[in-house]
């Protein structure tokens, strides 16, 4: 739901406004204000998506009240006004209506300004997501990318090598060396010659021994140390 305020001193313009947005399904009215300081009045402890804003007003003009605030909603200027277009871009407004304008115009103005949320809103999430690593393998005569942290254990296969997930397994034509270079060492570690097996897919080590899923794996005496390690992380 998108909640928006009027910001106009003339009655016709809220009527009109609001029979318009009463069409546009989730929109919703938050208040009407009928000069910029009521309605900074009501931002002080309100907060709006989209505001409808009227430039030529007593008190406080439009724009004046646009570069009093610290946080900007989205803005859709109203006015009969057309020479201040510049100056609003300048100011980073979503669209500008000239009165009189229809619900046409009107409809791609509101369009456009949850659009630019939309987006916004989705490159935000996208760059806070941390994003999997992978890497590409070569099976089946094509090349496959997988992802690292699906991966359980690898094991050696003379000059290919076998991927071990949760519930499958590939087999891959690719050296063994060459794909521990691609693993990163904080999440894998190598136990044995033939064995890379996933930190956080271990379950048990005992002895000379590493329980991943339901397999007992053997750790190598040139890797015992590096187990030993892990133990103290």
């Amino acid at each position: 739901m998108t909640n928006y305020l009027i910001i106009d001193d003339e009655q016709m313009a809220h009527e009109i406004i609001k029979e318009y947005c009463d069409l546009i399904p989730d929109l919703k009215l938050a208040k009407h204000c009928y000069d910029a300081l009521e309605a900074l009045e009501y931002l002080r402890s309100n907060q709006v998506d989209l505001i409808f804003l009227d430039l030529n007003m007593p008190k406080l003009k439009g724009f004046d009240f646009l570069r009093s605030l610290s946080k900007k909603p989205k803005i859709i200027v109203t006015t009969a006004y057309k020479e201040y277009a510049l100056e609003g871009y300048e100011l980073e407004i979503s669209d500008y209506l000239l009165k009189p304008f229809s619900f046409e115009r009107f409809l791609k103005a509101v369009n456009k300004a949850l659009e630019i949320d939309a987006k916004h809103s989705s490159r935000s999430s996208t760059q806070n997501k941390p994003q999997k690593e992978t890497i590409f393998v070569y099976a089946d005569k094509k090349h496959i990318q997988i992802t690292l942290d699906e991966i359980v254990y690898i094991e050696a296969a003379g000059n290919y090598a076998k991927i071990i997930f949760e519930n499958d397994q590939l087999l891959v034509r690719s050296k063994f060396s060459y794909l521990m270079e691609k693993l990163p060492q904080t999440d894998f570690i190598r136990i044995h010659k033939s064995f890379i097996v996933s930190k956080k897919h271990i379950k048990i080590i005992e002895g000379n021994r590493i329980k991943v899923l339901e397999n007992y794996l053997p750790i190598g005496n040139y890797y015992k140390a590096q187990v030993n390690k892990l133990l103290k992380e």
